[in-house]
């Protein structure tokens, strides 16, 4: 049986290949070594957010030059250069390019331990963005060729082990190390002479990269499902999003609203306990690292296994589903857990806030890779993680330093300006997705209706 791509028909030895799955042992492999590198990913966000206030102490910024570096500088990338990779993503070897981009992670997040002022801090950040840009459309595309699509939500659930690990460590070690050598005015380091704290911070968790981007390259490159042999124009792509805009519109569009709160929320919550309650680095690290490492796995597996028993019963809807429970369930304890006035019942909250929002990992993402055709999966991923990087994580950060900054003018406001971003984000995201319930779900039936994704 021969299955029309765009108007190229398969062979009977392509079709073989597209129905033979890679074996469990080297689809999960891969998936461990994706995971990896999505946790060192996430290990230098989440220390980031850590050093905010020697940051400010030794370079003397502000709250928005803060908000800057962690969100616009790290998305700057995409805006130039996003594109052009994916496109080079849907046709070319993938796990190199994710190499690739590993290994200048490693060296621009190192960079930034060298960082004097707002000015160089921000221009290695850019240079950070460059590992997610190239790691981001591979991963999901990778990962779409090695597992069948009812098992996809459960992979990508397991890769996002990687991002809760990442938090969580980044929160626990980092907070630990900084308590330590709170006392320590300078450190000295081999050739790069004497360096704060949070500069040799930098320096350290660049390291690893190096050895993840070794073990990327053990990860065999899978073959290619329903691709066809010419790799779709730019227009051609942008022409069928907009064809599809009834279904795209709502998962981008409430993703990316989403993502603002998200990262916003990840970004000031360790600054919120340590200026609300006086706790040290460490102890905000030990307490948000714990809860990300223990609630947020168990969350993911929960959101995956969810979508999953929602398709056993034939829910065609049932990832887009997913994603709209877990962000309405976790949004009252978004808003609650800034506003409460007792440091033990803010870290519960908080707590239930993360749990539920890891629902959505493994759901919102295999969404997208579902209703996405093979040979624009890489560009189509990449406009996703574009609006999601720009608008998502470009913004979050600022937007609670604007409030603190602007509107309540006090740092000592970042409660209110939390809860305020969730107050106004949570809502948008949550009825922007519940739009694309219907369209998504026709979609998925067309598909099955059919046997594949219609072009």
């Amino acid at each position: 049986m021969s299955v029309a791509v765009s108007g190229v028909a398969q062979s009977p030895e392509d079709s073989a290949i597209a129905d033979a799955w890679p074996s469990p042992r080297v689809a999960w492999y891969a998936v461990f070594v994706l995971s990896l590198a999505l946790l060192i990913n996430f290990l230098d966000r989440g220390i980031l957010t850590l050093l905010v206030p020697a940051i400010k102490a030794d370079l003397g910024m502000s709250d928005t030059q803060v908000g800057m570096v962690m969100g616009f500088a790290f998305v700057t990338f995409y805006l130039f250069l996003g594109l052009p990779i994916a496109r080079y993503i849907d046709h070319g070897n993938r796990r190199n390019i994710m190499a690739f981009g590993l290994f200048l992670w490693a060296g621009m997040t190192a960079l930034c331990g060298l960082a004097r002022s707002f000015g160089s801090l921000f221009a290695f950040r850019i240079g950070v963005g460059v590992g997610e840009a190239c790691t981001g459309p591979a991963t999901f595309s990778i990962l779409a060729d090695l597992f069948p699509p009812a098992k996809l939500p459960r992979a990508i659930a397991v890769l996002n082990f990687g991002y809760t690990t990442g938090n969580g460590l980044a929160l626990i070690i980092g907070g630990l190390v900084i308590d330590l050598l709170a006392k320590t005015s300078a450190i000295h380091f081999p050739v790069f002479g004497d360096l704060r704290v949070w500069q040799a911070a930098f320096l350290v968790v660049g390291m690893p990269g190096l050895l993840v981007t070794l073990l990327m390259m053990t990860v065999p490159e899978p073959a290619r499902r329903n691709a066809a042999p010419v790799l779709p124009s730019v227009t051609e792509v942008t022409r069928y999003l907009m064809m599809r805009g009834n279904v795209y519109g709502p998962l981008i569009g409430g993703i990316a609203l989403g993502t603002i709160l998200a990262f916003g929320s990840a970004g000031w919550t360790p600054t919120f306990f340590m200026r609300a309650y006086g706790m040290s680095p460490g102890e905000v690290g030990l307490a948000q690292g714990l809860i990300w490492l223990v609630l947020g796995p168990i969350g993911a597996m929960i959101g995956s296994a969810w979508a999953e028993r929602l398709q056993r019963q034939g829910k065609d809807d049932a990832n887009l589903r997913v994603t709209v429970y877990g962000l309405s369930l976790a949004m009252p304890f978004s808003i609650l857990f800034p506003l409460v006035g007792n440091a033990e019942a803010a870290l519960a909250l908080y707590a239930l806030s993360v749990f539920f929002t890891t629902f959505v990992l493994g759901p919102e993402n295999a969404a997208i890779q579902l209703v996405t055709p093979n040979r624009m999966r890489g560009q189509i991923t990449a406009v996703m993680l574009f609006t999601f990087n720009i608008v998502g994580v470009g913004l979050g950060p600022v937007i609670i330093a604007l409030f603190t900054d602007y509107w309540f003018q006090s740092e000592a406001q970042i409660g209110s300006a939390l809860a305020a971003s969730a107050a106004l984000l949570g809502p948008a995201a949550i009825l922007v997705l519940a739009l694309g319930l219907k369209p998504y779900g026709r979609a998925i039936a067309a598909q099955h209706a059919t046997g594949g994704i219609a072009l």
